[in-house]
């Protein structure tokens, strides 16, 4: 069987992974993972993970040594697929595919033409899956056999936030392609978008009030909160050269990773699992929510159009500042003329293109998005082993596979 071979650099940190006795190590679904001088393989059979091979004699306790730098060398017989990560909560996610186009509402056909839209167009459906996969390896921990109805509706909720949050910056943003498909402003016009966008919102707050669990609701009230925050923060900065890094985060987590965390800690609260535990969901959603954005703003300088399902560089053509452009920034002073002068010039928006790609901002941004990928693995040593457990990692690597 083919094999082959991904090394990712997570940092200096070392992360744990409990040796579980198997002997299945030369399975060809195992992983061989590295950190410092101790090795130890990754087996995705049951709920089987790792056992530690003989470490080098300078290995200290815990793995650290004289070399301190984390090595992921990741063997797969072919590269992570949501539909592989998914695969556990396949029933999970068939029932709320069936699901969604009735929860939006059948009265009014224009909607639900809208709603076929943008649901139908190749969403990958990541957050109801994480809502099913935390879900599920939370109600492992509490003794729980069976996801309740909150957990479903729960999923449900955070989709139909998603994709209002989608129609909306399709409209902001003046997009017309959304996943290779016209956009549901360019199909209906603007006016049906943002009420579209809207009923979603509404109906969404509606479903999440009959969950009557206030600490959900505060929690998923804050996320709509936070979209509006992080639009209004972006609007408000474009074609800033002085935007920090810090800055860049904060907004990301507004638009991004607000949403992803609410979600997986959602999940947790309604397996009554204890407070700890719920924050450590939460912390590992953000943590991946933002590790996701700042790889999708590294695609944007690296895919093409058709790669994306949308213009390529779009972001920088706005003025939208992100970490690849943060980077670069700092190397290359003439990059701060361009995007000041707001590509007037014939050629600049490609010749800025080129600066953050040659000049570090590609390779920094990289870091970055794997400093946010340990963290959330590291958040995920609070729950048992199982094959939701190990999805949820899995989940951590396939976005970084998108960028190695």
């Amino acid at each position: 069987m083919m094999m082959s071979c991904r090394n990712i650099d997570l940092g200096t940190s070392v992360l744990d992974l409990m040796p579980c006795g198997c002997s299945s190590t030369s399975s060809p679904t195992s992983r061989r993972i590295l950190f410092g001088n101790c090795s130890k393989t990754v087996c995705r059979i049951g709920s089987c993970r790792a056992i530690p091979a003989k470490p080098k004699e300078n290995t200290l306790v815990n793995g650290l040594g004289q070399d301190k730098r984390v090595m992921l060398n990741l063997e797969t017989p072919k590269p992570i697929s949501l539909e592989n990560l998914f695969e556990v909560v396949t029933d999970d996610l068939q029932r709320l595919n069936d699901n969604l186009l009735s929860i939006v509402g059948a009265e009014n056909p224009v909607l639900i033409s809208a709603a076929e839209q943008i649901f139908g167009a190749g969403g990958k459906r990541m957050r109801p899956g994480l809502v099913f996969l935390v879900s599920r390896a939370t109600a492992e921990l509490a003794g729980l056999k069976e996801l309740t109805v909150e957990h479903r509706r729960l999923a449900e909720i955070i989709e139909m936030i998603h994709t209002a949050s989608l129609i909306h910056d399709d409209v902001l943003d003046e997009s017309d392609m959304r996943r290779g498909k016209e956009t549901v402003h360019q199909l209906f016009g603007t006016r049906v978008a943002v009420l579209a966008g809207d009923f979603m919102f509404a109906q969404a707050s509606w479903y999440l009030a009959n969950l009557e669990n206030l600490e959900v609701i505060k929690l998923i009230s804050q996320v709509i909160k936070d979209f509006a925050s992080g639009e209004i923060k972006q609007a408000s900065s474009l074609f800033d050269c002085d935007v920090k890094l810090d800055d860049y985060l904060l907004k990301s987590y507004y638009k991004t990773a607000s949403l992803v965390a609410a979600s997986t800690k959602g999940a947790a609260i309604f397996s009554k699992v204890e407070s700890e535990i719920a924050e450590q969901m939460y912390q590992f959603g953000k943590n991946l929510g933002l590790s996701f954005q700042v790889v999708d703003d590294i695609l944007d300088f690296t895919q093409s159009t058709e790669q994306l399902g949308k213009p390529a560089a779009n972001d920088l053509a706005k003025g939208n500042i992100t970490a690849p452009v943060i980077f670069a920034l700092e190397n290359e002073p003439r990059l701060r003329e361009i995007i000041e002068s707001e590509f007037c010039e014939p050629g600049s928006l490609e010749e800025a293109i080129e600066m953050v790609r040659n000049r570090g901002g590609i390779k920094r941004a990289q870091e970055l998005a794997k400093e946010k990928a340990e963290f959330a693995l590291k958040n995920l040593n609070c729950l048992p082993r199982s094959g939701f457990r190990s999805a949820l990692e899995d989940m951590v690597m396939f976005n970084l596979e998108r960028i190695d």
